[in-house]
């Protein structure tokens, strides 16, 4: 099985103000296509840094991060929005959801972007999407209408409707009851093994790291651990 993700000794530094702060320190990993992967690690350990990076919305300061055999390092920003759009899904912890748009058209935003879905197809496939959520009767809400629980649905299912090779998702279940959260599991595992869909997760739910592969432990920016699920 191919890598799609593969970072050799990253080291991603902060400048704040005259002080320099190390947030992954030289972090060296392969992910294979189609694992369910979990990195944990306690609060400022640099899990959400390394999700950035492979998600092409920060540059590391040193090494080499490639996604989907591209180094990112390399790529201009037309290629790396290409690249974002076609290949990687987001689930952000803050929801990032557009505020004048309802739930239905949050979905179907990426699909717009790409521009090579007719509006029958956008339609069917975010229906669908909806519907695996539980929001098939929200589609006309938007995000202020809706609890914490239903945005991140909402956010969830927007990060799976392009079909991307690569989801990133960063706490996806910190805002959802035991019954959502589990059943937003158990539809993103069936992804996985039906479509070979790679997920990258950073949480400290146990429920995820149960359903892993593989589970990273990250220590003040360095790998310090990692399982076989």
């Amino acid at each position: 099985m191919s890598d799609v993700v593969v970072l050799d000794k990253v080291v991603k530094d902060y400048q704040l103000g005259k002080i320099t702060v190390p947030a992954l320190k030289e972090v060296s990993l392969s992910i294979a296509a189609g694992e369910f992967l979990s990195i944990a690690g306690p609060s400022g350990s640099g899990k959400t840094t390394l999700l950035n990076l492979v998600g092409c919305v920060d540059t590391a300061t040193s090494g080499t991060v490639l996604v989907d055999g591209q180094d990112t390092a390399q790529l201009s920003e037309k290629k790396l929005t290409r690249l974002r759009l076609e290949r990687l899904g987001f689930i952000f912890q803050s929801f990032n959801l557009v505020g004048v748009l309802d739930a239905f058209q949050n979905v179907e935003f990426p699909l717009l972007l790409q521009g090579t879905a007719s509006k029958k197809e956008r339609k069917d496939r975010v229906d669908d999407l909806l519907a695996k959520v539980g929001l098939q009767d929200h589609g006309h809400h938007r995000p202020n209408e809706l609890s914490g629980g239903q945005r991140q649905r909402v956010a969830i299912a927007r990060a799976l409707v392009t079909r991307p090779r690569i989801v990133l998702a960063d706490e996806p279940t910190a805002n959802l009851d035991s019954k959502t959260g589990g059943a937003i599991i158990d539809l993103m595992k069936s992804i996985n093994e039906l479509d070979g869909t790679t997920f990258i997760f950073s949480t400290h739910d146990a429920r995820v790291m149960q359903h892993a592969h593989r589970l990273i432990q990250l220590e003040d920016g360095r790998v310090v651990e990692g399982t076989n699920g």
